[in-house]
């Protein structure tokens, strides 16, 4: 009787650590803190200085503030950090400038952004120059991806801006990627995937959502910075007997959106 009561108690234990785990871990929840912290002393200098113009509290200037922030987060990689930065300075210009219309300029400013973000974004950073070549002496990446032989099926890298994608991964292999979503969704299923170490997944969400169907005897780990934004497990939680084998890392940024893991 009393070994069964321990055997569930420590049944629970896995199972709630598991679950911590993949609500945020790392460092992420300092750099939520530290983003809070500067939204709640700029609404104090706005509480105490009254003279201050309009628009360096306004929404514009908060995706600007948030494309910086997510620049520095991710030293400046790819360009979801621009393209927050581009529509902030649009509608700023247009509250500061009262003559100025933003209409005209708006798709040659698309086009630009499109245009910036194929340009400075890192295509195939993880593929080997050769079509189909293996390759054994890999450094870390700036993502953090280990060294190891790996093809470009290996890995993700899906860019969802006012759309929606999904892919199926059946690499046994998988290291993980990049999956940018901006006012949009993705769905990425790894049911049919396999992992031979940790797999890091760099995800960036703004306001829009990401899906992942992933094994419920995998372990997830986030570290992943939470802006109004969240990540969900709902995966049914199997009782863990030792150290799990497969681990997923969520890595990147959340902003106004979410991550819903699945199994199913």
């Amino acid at each position: 009787m009393r070994e069964d009561f321990e055997k569930r108690w420590e049944n629970r234990k896995m199972r709630w650590e598991a679950r911590c785990e993949a609500r945020g871990s790392g460092k992420g929840h300092i750099w939520t803190g530290a983003f809070i912290l500067l939204i709640g002393i700029a609404a104090l200098i706005k509480a105490s200085v009254t003279d201050l113009p309009d628009w360096v509290f306004s929404w514009q200037t908060l995706l600007i503030t948030l494309g910086v922030f997510i620049g520095f987060r991710h030293g400046f990689r790819g360009a979801s950090w621009l393209i927050l930065i581009l529509i902030g300075s649009i509608f700023l210009i247009d509250d500061i400038i009262p003559d100025f219309s933003y209409h005209r300029y708006m798709w040659p400013m698309a086009l630009i952004v499109i245009g910036l973000f194929f340009i400075l974004r890192p295509r195939n950073r993880y593929i080997p120059s050769s079509a189909g070549e293996k390759k054994n002496d890999l450094s870390d990446g700036p993502s953090g991806h280990k060294s190891g032989d790996f093809t470009k099926e290996d890995f993700i890298d899906s860019t969802c801006i006012f759309s929606g994608s999904k892919k199926n991964i059946i690499s046994k292999n998988f290291k993980g990627g990049d999956i940018v979503t901006i006012m949009g969704g993705t769905e990425l299923d790894l049911t049919q995937a396999d992992v031979t170490e940790p797999a890091i997944l760099e995800i960036t969400t703004i306001f829009g959502g990401t899906k992942l169907l992933i094994p419920s005897n995998w372990e997830i780990k986030s570290e992943a910075v939470m802006i109004f934004g969240g990540i969900e497990d709902k995966r049914k939680m199997q009782p863990m007997t030792e150290a799990p084998e497969k681990v997923v890392i969520l890595k990147g940024t959340v902003i106004f959106g979410g991550i819903e893991i699945k199994s199913y």
